[in-house]
């Protein structure tokens, strides 16, 4: 059986049939390029990584969680038992941060 040439390359590639299009400023273009090129990335691959990593910093910044009953129990079992501050964690917190040193 034949297989295509980049079948066995990456077994585990995930196809990318589904298709963005979005209009920009011949200027904002032309940082999205230079920014692009500085990390060795094609433009579309740039935009792609850049908007996924805010997509997931927007998502992970929600205020709102939806737990079911059994996952809220276990939340609020655990704020109400709190773990005591390790050494390591006291010898962090009475040392001056790297900014102020």
């Amino acid at each position: 059986m034949a297989q295509s040439s980049h079948a066995g390359s990456n077994r585990n590639a995930v196809r990318k049939d589904d298709v963005i299009q979005i209009r920009a400023s011949a200027e904002t273009k032309a940082i999205l390029n230079r920014a692009a090129s500085l990390r060795g990335q094609k433009l579309s691959e740039f935009m792609l990584d850049s908007a996924r990593k805010q997509a997931e910093e927007t998502i992970l910044d929600q205020r709102a969680f939806f737990l079911d009953a059994d996952a809220h129990e276990k939340f609020l079992d655990l704020l109400d038992a709190p773990n005591k501050p390790s050494q390591e964690l006291r010898a962090r917190m009475t040392r001056k941060p790297a900014w102020e040193r």
